[in-house]
């Protein structure tokens, strides 16, 4: 079935082969997806932090495609950044998606995302121009949390039931009163002969909850082996930080999710990664060491660690852009 509308994942095309987004990129490679595929209706979506990560000369532009409607952001506060945006419409329109991310998140609530020809990938070739080939996400460790999730359902209240009616008890018979027996005293001097518990030492806890630690692999296979080819230790990456943990944060990279270590952010380390990260909220990092029995994936921010002032930077770019300062 050939479908007449298509959803530009605008973020992701923009980036795609750049360590930052560019809007030219993604004006060229909607211009030459429309030239190769006939769709009457398109739709370019963009993240909230796109305006503050592309080149300040591209600024004017994309004021002025956002006024004219040929770009959309998700509305403030939106959960799962532009790609549940990016869904939703395709979902709603029966539309194609445009875009090289996977949607790992999101399997489980739209499965036609497998369907062939939904989905659509991209890349500028030097000296050819940009090269379109239908795609079949990736699947991996947040792909089958989804399709699990989804499967398990909304939880269902309890069902309320009458309460059958109290039957009045009969009366006990009486039982004739013995005379209670005399404790006996135990004596004093005889300690218990049960043997205490081992304590465990703070190294075997340790131990133990490391070990616990080394279970599924954190990226699928092709995920990761693509991204150590593509993104070697020392190159840069463009980060969305995606969840906290105890003992750091988790970023995405495209399909890839990677960790960055709390001792990382700060000197001395912020006493949880929710001081100096946002959820949601896209940075560059350096990539560190890998980790290939877990497929593992370090990073660290690229500017070296950061300081809790840093953590409300976004903020501030996004005042300075209202106020024409940028």
């Amino acid at each position: 079935m050939k479908r007449k509308h298509v959803v530009v994942d605008g973020s992701n095309i923009a980036t795609e082969g750049r360590a930052a987004p560019s809007l030219a990129q993604l004006d060229d490679a909607v211009r030459a997806l429309l030239a190769e595929y006939p769709y009457e209706h398109s739709t370019v979506v963009v993240d909230a932090t796109f305006a503050h990560r592309i080149d300040s000369k591209e600024h004017v532009a994309y004021e002025d495609a956002v006024l004219n409607g040929e770009l959309l952001t998700p509305p403030a506060g939106a959960i799962g950044r532009g790609d549940a945006f990016v869904l939703q419409i395709a979902d709603r329109a029966n539309a194609d998606v445009f875009s090289n991310d996977s949607f790992q998140e999101f399997h489980g609530q739209y499965p036609w995302l497998f369907d062939e020809g939904r989905l659509i990938g991209g890349k500028p070739v030097p000296n050819v121009g940009w090269v379109f080939v239908l795609r079949a996400p990736v699947r991996g460790p947040a792909s089958r949390r989804s399709v699990r999730d989804t499967r398990k359902g909304p939880k269902k209240e309890p069902v309320k039931t009458k309460a059958a009616p109290m039957k009045t008890p009969r009366p006990a018979k009486k039982e004739p009163v013995k005379p209670a027996a005399k404790p006996v005293a135990k004596p004093a001097h005889k300690a218990s002969l049960a043997p205490a518990p081992p304590v465990k030492s703070p190294e075997t806890r340790t131990r133990r909850r490391r070990s616990s630690a080394h279970g599924e692999p954190i990226n699928d296979q092709l995920v990761y082996a693509t991204f150590v080819v593509d993104h070697p230790v020392g190159s840069t990456v463009d980060g969305v930080v995606d969840r906290f943990s105890s003992h750091g944060a988790y970023v995405h990279v495209g399909d890839a999710q990677c960790y960055v270590p709390l001792r990382e952010l700060g000197d001395p380390p912020p006493r949880s990664a929710r001081e100096v990260l946002n959820l949601g909220e896209t940075r560059p990092f350096t990539v560190q060491r890998f980790d290939p029995a877990r497929r593992g994936i370090d990073v660290v921010p690229k500017d070296g660690r950061l300081t809790k002032s840093e953590s409300g930077r976004d903020a501030a770019e996004a005042v300075a852009v209202a106020a024409g300062n940028t």
